[in-house]
C-alpha cells in the first residue's frame, strides 16, 4: 500500500508554510503529496509548485469538476501540470454535489452516472492528444483538442461513494477515490469497482482505489475530537436539498449510522448549537472513520482504518493552528510506522 499526506486550505497555512511541510512529508518518506479544489491556493497551483520542490507524486482529490470546470479548461490544467511534473501529478474528478437541487442549479438532469460517464471520457480523450466532439449536455464540445504533441501522462481517478458511480470508476478511471469508508465500506467498495472492470473487459488491478483517511494528532484529546468530529458531521448531516439516500448521508446511514445522524439532526433542527451536535456525537462514529488523540496510538488506528487501499492518505486535521501540528501529524504517521504497525497486526 502507497501512503501518502493530505494538506488543504483547512490548515491555514500561508503560501511558503504549504510549501514546507511537502517538503517535510518528502523528508518523512511519504510517496506522495495530495489536496483537493475549490479553495485558495487553487490547487494545480500547489501541485505545481510541490512537484519543484519535491519528488513526490502529487494529486488533486478531488476537482468538483461538473461545478467549476469545462472537460476542456480542465484538461488543460491537469496536461500543464503532469508536464512541469514530469508525469508526477494525478488527476481526481467528482460531481461537487448531489441531489436534483445540485443538478438543476447547474442547468442540468439528475443523471449523475450519465454524466460523469461523459466527462471523465472527455477528459481522458483529450489528455490522449485526441480532437473530441460530443453533445453531451455537460460537455458540449465541437472538434476540441489540446494539441499535444504526445499524450499526457495524467491518470484520470474518479471519486465513488454509491454502487453505481463505484461501477462507473471500473468501468472507466484510472482509479477510484472513495471517502470517509470504513474498512467494511472498502472491502464492498473493492467488489463492485471490480465487478465494473470486469463488465468493460478490464482487469481490476488496472483502478486502485485510494482513500484520504483524517487525522487529529493532540494530547488535548477533547480539542482533537472536537476537530474531527466537526468535520464528519459537517459531510454526515444531511444537507438542504440532497436526499437522505444520496451523498455522504447515504454513505454513512448505509455503514449503520442512520439512527445516530438521525437523531442529530432532529437536534441540529430544534436548535442545538455546533459545540452540543459535538458533544452528542457517540465516538463509535467518528472512531468507525478517523482517528483523534495522541500520536502513539496513531498508526495501528491508521492501519486497521485504510485496510484494503491501495494508496491510503494521511489527511491532516488539526486542532491548533500553524505547522507544528501538522509535523506532528506526519512524524505521528509516517509510512515506515504505519508499516511497523502493519505487520505487528498481522503476527
Amino acid at each position: 500500500m502507497r501512503i501518502g499526506v493530505g494538506l488543504d486550505a483547512r490548515l491555514g497555512l500561508p503560501w511558503d508554510e504549504l510549501r514546507a511541510m511537502a517538503r517535510a512529508a518528502e523528508r518523512l518518506g511519504f510517496e506522495s503529496v495530495w489536496t483537493p479544489a475549490g479553495g485558495v491556493p487553487d490547487a494545480f497551483h500547489v501541485c505545481a509548485a510541490w512537484s519543484e520542490d519535491t519528488s513526490l507524486r502529487t494529486g488533486i482529490a478531488v476537482v468538483p469538476a461538473a461545478r467549476m470546470w469545462t472537460p476542456l479548461s480542465l484538461a488543460a490544467q491537469a496536461a500543464t501540470v503532469a508536464m512541469r511534473s514530469s508525469g508526477r501529478f494525478v488527476l481526481g474528478l467528482g460531481t461537487g454535489g448531489s441531489g436534483p437541487t445540485f443538478w438543476q442549479s447547474l442547468r442540468l438532469s439528475d443523471r449523475p452516472i450519465a454524466h460523469m460517464r461523459d466527462y471523465a471520457r472527455a477528459v481522458q480523450q483529450l489528455l490522449a492528444g485526441e480532437t473530441v466532439s460530443s453533445e453531451a449536455p455537460i460537455v458540449r464540445l465541437r472538434h476540441a483538442s489540446l494539441g499535444l504533441t504526445e499524450p499526457s501522462t495524467a491518470p484520470v481517478l474518479l471519486a465513488a461513494l454509491g454502487d453505481q458511480m463505484l461501477g462507473l470508476a471500473g468501468e472507466v478511471a484510472d482509479g477510484a477515490l472513495l471517502n470517509w469508508a470504513t474498512p467494511a465500506r472498502i472491502a464492498r467498495s473493492r467488489g463492485i469497482i471490480a465487478e465494473g472492470a470486469r463488465r468493460a473487459g478490464r482487469d481490476a488491478s488496472a483502478v486502485p482505489v485510494t482513500m484520504y483517511v483524517r487525522v487529529c494528532i493532540d494530547d488535548d484529546v477533547e480539542a482533537a475530537r472536537r476537530a474531527l468530529c466537526e468535520q464528519v458531521i459537517g459531510y454526515a448531516l444531511a444537507q438542504p436539498g440532497v436526499p437522505q439516500v444520496a451523498g455522504y448521508r447515504g454513505l454513512f446511514a448505509q455503514m449503520g449510522f442512520d439512527a445516530v445522524l438521525g437523531d442529530l439532526e432532529a437536534r441540529r433542527d430544534a436548535g442545538a448549537s455546533l459545540p452540543e451536535l459535538v458533544a452528542e456525537t457517540p465516538d463509535e462514529l467518528l472512531s468507525a472513520v478517523g482517528y483523534y488523540g495522541p500520536a502513539d496510538g496513531a498508526p495501528r488506528a491508521f492501519e486497521r482504518l485504510s485496510a484494503g487501499l491501495d494508496e491510503a492518505i494521511v489527511r491532516i486535521v488539526t486542532a491548533r493552528p500553524g505547522t507544528e501540528p501538522v509535523v506532528e501529524a506526519m512524524e505521528a504517521l509516517t509510512p515506515s510506522s504505519i508499516r511497523t504497525a502493519s505487520a505487528a497486526g498481522g503476527r
